[in-house]
């Protein structure tokens, strides 16, 4: 399965933050953007990013305890969660 574009989203303004600072310091070219509105999220913020970076994403998360609400992707009908946050 290819997938372009995964997005992830937060409960909190400074997980976002924590995560975009990891994530580019790790050199994973990412993009904040709006959480778009299907998605029930506690902060505005979201970080989209290229769905080939998926595993080190995962792994940067997993091992610096980011807090997400969870990980979607974009299909025809809308954004499809692949990864609950913990």
């Amino acid at each position: 399965m290819t997938v372009d574009t995964l997005l992830i989203a937060f409960d909190s303004t400074q997980q976002a933050l924590r995560a975009e600072m990891l994530l580019e310091y790790a050199d994973i070219e990412i993009d904040i953007c709006p959480t778009p509105k299907e998605i029930t999220a506690g902060c505005a913020l979201s970080i989209a990013f290229s769905g080939e970076e998926l595993p080190q994403v995962r792994s940067i998360i997993s091992s610096e305890n980011v807090e997400i609400r969870g990980m979607f992707c974009k299909t025809s009908e809308g954004y499809h969660e692949i990864e609950r946050g913990v």
